[in-house]
């Protein structure tokens, strides 16, 4: 039998219907993959029973004609999202040992699809980090590592590179300035970041309440659609959850592009571009124009500010939902001699150098003498922002961009790690998404110089996610990229 870790979602799905194979076999292969790839870090909870256990019961329902559209496929879950029974710690030293007593909505919907789930993936601390390093367990490990260990991206590093080193056949991921796209361009696969809105936020660890969106890191376009129209729907437990139909993504898949207008932004060909980005830009351009696509050029004249207003406005949101972890109600406390030594000892030890960053920045600017100058005016910017994209979008259909200005960077490199704000700037071409609250995807279109994979972002209007999966599917067969070897 062939190694089943290698096949799609989709083509897992068929085999399984066809009885080619059970749900444990498939089961199984992907945690010997987990135990022999251990070395890249990229779970921090394994769950091989409760998987094994999922499995046979998804193999029942699958003989008896029935099961879901995940029935028997093997999930890894970010460290993110609540998981009831199973521990879920954000990665953070100060949620060591939580176990939920209860479920995300996104990860109960792919429990009721039936999905299996072999544990939970490798992440930085509070989703706040763009390379998986300030993660409490270490950083996971990009599969494409050759000389020198590569980061995988963050904040879903662990999703990426368990996606990557076919350790899931998909897994769930976050995205609140980046943290979706950036791991699948610096790991060689696909994800998407939906509308705000789309996916409930229920049982997902907050970061910055505005921005956080969940969505699907998969093997390719057509996996994203499964796993996305899974994922996606109204929530009454959410008050920001979208009352939007969710279309059968999957359906849109195929065809030309005739009649469909992509815009390239000119304010995206910034300083700091990789000239092999560039490249590969212009190439997937002229890819999307064979198929029938009119490409336009475009102005986003906001997009400067994007990572200044993100850094006021994701931070002032994380100052707050961070306050909630004091050392009283759960998580992990460091005893004092009084109240406030123990809030002090608890938050000392509990949070990572980049979250305290973030939360003294999140604090400063909403504090009394510089809310107004500060966070309303990043508000105000943001909205600008948006504008931008409105406006643009009277002009196109869908709008193509690098997703990272450069291929993923050695673990420790000196320059992230003396300067945040060089880390930062990997969200050059992400932030804007995220506070316009669009949907974008990344998916990879080829290999730099040094055999490291590049991604290609595709936006699209607001809860117009079927676009962007048309035009991303198109491009994909285009791109023919093929993963690790």
């Amino acid at each position: 039998m062939t190694d089943l870790t290698k096949l799609t979602i989709a083509e897992a799905r068929e085999g399984l219907k066809k009885k080619e194979f059970t749900a444990v076999e498939l089961a199984e292969d992907y945690i010997k993959s987990m135990e022999a790839k251990r070395a890249l870090n990229a779970y921090v909870c394994e769950t091989p029973e409760k998987a094994l256990e999922q499995a046979k019961a998804s193999q029942t329902k699958i003989n008896a004609g029935q099961g879901g559209d995940l029935e028997g496929i093997p999930l890894g879950i970010k460290d993110l999202f609540c998981t009831r029974g199973i521990a879920t710690t954000a990665c953070a030293k100060i949620l060591q040992g939580f176990v939920p007593p209860y479920e995300s909505t996104v990860t109960s919907k792919l429990l009721a699809a039936g999905a299996n789930f072999l544990g939970k993936l490798n992440m930085d601390e509070f989703a706040m980090g763009g390379s998986n390093e300030t993660s409490a367990f270490g950083p996971a490990v990009n599969p494409w590592s050759k000389d020198k260990p590569l980061v995988a991206g963050g904040s879903s590093g662990g999703s990426g590179a368990a996606v990557a080193a076919e350790m899931c056949a998909a897994a769930t991921g976050t995205d609140t300035g980046g943290s979706i796209r950036q791991p699948a361009a610096f790991c060689g696969v696909t994800g998407i970041k939906p509308t705000y809105g789309r996916c409930s936020r229920y049982g997902i660890i907050a970061f910055a309440s505005s921005l956080d969106q969940a969505g699907p890191i998969a093997k390719d376009v057509r996996d994203c659609a499964i796993m996305l129209k899974t994922m996606a729907g109204h929530d009454a437990k959410d008050a920001t959850s979208a009352k939007e139909a969710v279309p059968d993504f999957e359906k849109v898949l195929g065809g030309d592009l005739r009649g469909l207008r992509v815009g390239l932004p000119k304010e995206y060909r910034a300083d700091g571009l990789e000239a092999e980005v560039a490249a590969y830009w212009d190439k997937a351009a002229a890819m999307l124009k064979d198929q029938g696509a009119e490409v336009v050029d475009i102005a986003l004249p906001h997009t400067q500010y994007a990572l200044p207003t993100y850094y006021i406005i994701a931070p002032a949101e994380a100052s707050s939902n961070l306050a909630r972890y004091d050392g009283v109600r759960y998580g992990n406390r460091v005893d004092g001699e009084h109240l406030e030594d123990m809030y002090v000892n608890t938050r000392t030890a509990g949070f990572g150098a980049e979250v305290k960053r973030r939360i003294m920045i999140g604090t400063y600017v909403l504090s009394a003498g510089y809310y107004d100058a500060y966070y309303v005016k990043a508000q105000k910017v943001r909205r600008l922002i948006r504008n931008d994209f409105v406006e643009a979008f009277k002009q196109c259909d869908a709008i193509l961009t690098p997703t990272a200005p450069t291929a993923a960077f050695a673990i420790g490199d000196e320059n992230m790690k003396n300067n945040p704000i060089n880390m930062w700037l990997n969200d050059m071409f992400t932030v804007a998404v995220s506070l316009a609250g669009l949907p974008a995807l990344s998916l990879p279109i080829g290999l730099n110089k040094n055999g490291l994979p590049l991604g290609m972002q595709i936006i699209g209007r607001a809860f117009d996610e079927e676009t962007v999966f048309k035009t991303a599917f198109v491009l994909e067969k285009q791109a023919g990229f093929k993963g690790v070897k």
